[in-house]
């Protein structure tokens, strides 16, 4: 009896640990996380043009533009591609391991491991599409693509209204 209630005592606590506000991963909790975390912006073509109008189903596909700055040349690589060519385990560490500017690594890091595993779990569940991303340039090597450049610049003078100090 004695073990019974101590087997009891010790799932109940177990249930009362668990965040409740936290959700299981889910192919749905994935969609949702990505549509907030605005990984279609760089990660799907014509995407900020076009917004919802573009299908799921042709999402997630990488550009082949890049994003140049001190670090070399990014591209947002295709997300379908990587998530059907890695298991769920594999993904996280990527994730962990952070990369290049501009990708807001910080951001997909700050999410718990169950939305992190629900954004592997959607991106899989799109299957592969499209063709491999170009790979990332050191700094100085030639830009063969379209590219944004993010590096400072120095300031313009702004004529002041009258009036105005």
């Amino acid at each position: 009896m004695k073990r019974t209630l101590l087997a009891l005592s010790l799932g109940l606590l177990a249930v009362a640990g668990a965040r409740a506000d936290a959700p299981a991963p889910s192919v749905e909790r994935g969609r949702y996380l990505i549509a907030v975390a605005g990984c279609n912006d760089c990660h799907t073509p014509r995407f900020a043009q076009l917004g919802a109008a573009i299908p799921e189903s042709e999402r997630f596909t990488g550009m082949a533009v890049g994003f140049s700055g001190p670090w070399g040349v990014s591209y947002p690589g295709n997300l379908r591609l990587r998530a059907a060519a890695v298991g769920e385990d594999e993904w996280l560490a990527r994730v962990r391991a952070g990369g290049r500017p501009p990708m807001p690594w910080n951001a997909l890091q700050a999410m718990t491991e169950a939305d992190q595993r629900s954004v592997f779990r959607y991106l899989r569940a799109l299957g592969p599409a499209g063709a491999p991303t170009p790979a990332a340039l050191p700094p100085g090597a030639p830009i063969p693509t379209p590219h944004f450049v993010f590096v400072p610049q120095a300031p313009t003078a702004v004529g002041l209204a009258p009036g105005r100090p």
